[in-house]
């Protein structure tokens, strides 16, 4: 079967930069004007950052938002199944032919000039959106902030610091306050920011640049509190409660995405009605997402079977809280991690929640860690851990073993992307 011509443009753009992240602007810049400066002409933006959230609170909003008849831009990554997913224009994905036809104008505008994967592909979503009406742009950073490709909006709506963790350490800085400054890259002059949960070093370093520019920020413990009480969701801020069902997304470290999504949609003069929505409508696939149907999961019917694609420390200890506040039920991890990660860290968490853990390499990913170099990080965390030469292999072991555990496959969003193509 002959690729769609949308896969056959992104092949041609991976070589167009001998390195796949280089993080600079002036690249973006440069194309961006070539096009005409489509950044100048969005729909209003909110500019999500942080480790952990931030796709999660870019669903939260725009459930909301819809929920009021309102049509949103989003521009996500990476993509779990198809590119598509990255760009949603007024409430669709966008279609082949627009993305094939977007994908060639931007190749033309750049001519032969270096440019990254990930630049030119958001050079072409910001094309995409300036072209499409719509009320809200929501644009989610791909790394770090300061240098990242969509940090090219002078004038934001709002700014959005999910939690701020240790990652990424090789683009971003070896400590967290260095990490935190390049995550608040993204406030500008003026324009508030919503705040999450963050450790003490980070906050100060959001601070100090907020009051630099005159940024107002909307802080999580200042200005704003979200919690659960009594199987509810509990948001106050300056202008009073919210009493909402919980998130319909898995795990305890959602109450607080939503609380930001919450503070958004507060901010924006939404009403209550948007606020329940945010937290019942939601979607983002690969986030303790429940696999029922499909050939993976109808191979193994006795089997409760999870799908996430956390990958940092942050992400093993919100997979860790969720993994508490189940059932009793022996618990099979199914990992496959990337060489890139701090995987002793990310594992660590889970150890006391995991019956065995199975290896196994990201399928046709180059950066995928050897299955016996993950089961010996597993070990070193604490974990029974042996290798599987696939997530197939693993699960059918499982199923003969102990046919009514609880399986999450886990460890990295491309392994997610991997399991959500094949049992689609």
């Amino acid at each position: 079967m002959s690729l769609p011509a949308s896969d056959l443009i992104l092949q041609r753009m991976m070589s167009l930069h001998p390195k796949i992240i280089d993080l600079t602007l002036d690249r973006v810049h440069r194309l961006l004007a070539a096009l005409g400066h489509p950044e100048r002409r969005l729909p209003p933006v909110i500019h999500i950052a942080g480790t952990n959230g931030k796709g999660s609170t870019q669903a939260m909003i725009r459930a909301g938002l819809e929920s009021q008849g309102q049509k949103v831009h989003a521009y996500t990554s990476p993509h779990l199944a198809r590119f598509h997913e990255r760009i949603r224009l007024a409430g669709d994905l966008i279609s082949e032919p627009a993305l094939s036809a977007l994908l060639d104008e931007c190749l033309d505008a750049n001519g032969p000039e270096p440019i990254t994967f990930f630049e030119i592909t958001t050079c072409a979503a910001l094309l995409a959106f300036a072209r499409t009406p719509a009320d809200v742009t929501l644009l989610e950073v791909g790394l770090g902030g300061r240098l990242d490709a969509t940090n090219v909006v002078d004038s934001p709506r709002l700014t959005i610091l999910t939690p701020i963790s240790i990652d990424h350490q090789q683009y971003l800085g070896e400590t967290l306050p260095e990490i935190a400054g390049e995550k608040a890259g993204i406030l500008k002059r003026l324009t508030p920011c919503i705040v999450g949960p963050q450790l003490p070093e980070a906050l100060a370093v959001i601070e100090t640049r907020a009051a630099r520019l005159g940024a107002p920020l909307l802080a999580h413990g200042q200005h704003w509190h979200a919690f659960e009480d009594r199987g509810r969701l509990i948001f106050q801020d300056e202008t009073g409660l919210l009493d909402l069902p919980l998130p319909n997304l898995p795990g305890p470290h959602q109450i607080q995405n939503a609380g930001a999504a919450l503070m958004a949609l507060r901010h924006l003069g939404q009403p209550e009605t948007a606020a329940e929505a945010a937290v019942t409508r939601a979607d983002w696939p690969a986030r303790m997402q429940r696999l029922r149907r499909g050939p993976l999961a109808d191979s193994a019917p006795g089997i409760e079977l999870w799908l996430d694609g956390g990958h940092n420390p942050a992400g093993g200890e919100a997979i860790a809280a969720t993994l508490a506040r189940m059932p009793p039920r022996p618990t099979h991890l199914i990992c496959g991690m990337l060489n890139t990660k701090d995987v002793t860290g990310y594992m660590r968490p889970l150890a006391p929640h995991t019956t065995h853990l199975h290896a196994v390499e990201i399928p046709g990913e180059q950066n995928t860690l050897p299955a016996e170099t993950t089961a010996t990080s597993a070990r070193a965390a604490g974990i029974k851990a042996s290798t599987a030469t696939s997530v197939t292999a693993a699960l059918a072991t499982i199923a003969t073993q102990t046919p009514a555990a609880r399986v999450l496959i886990c460890g990295s969003l491309y392994l997610a992307g991997t399991i959500l193509r094949e049992n689609g």
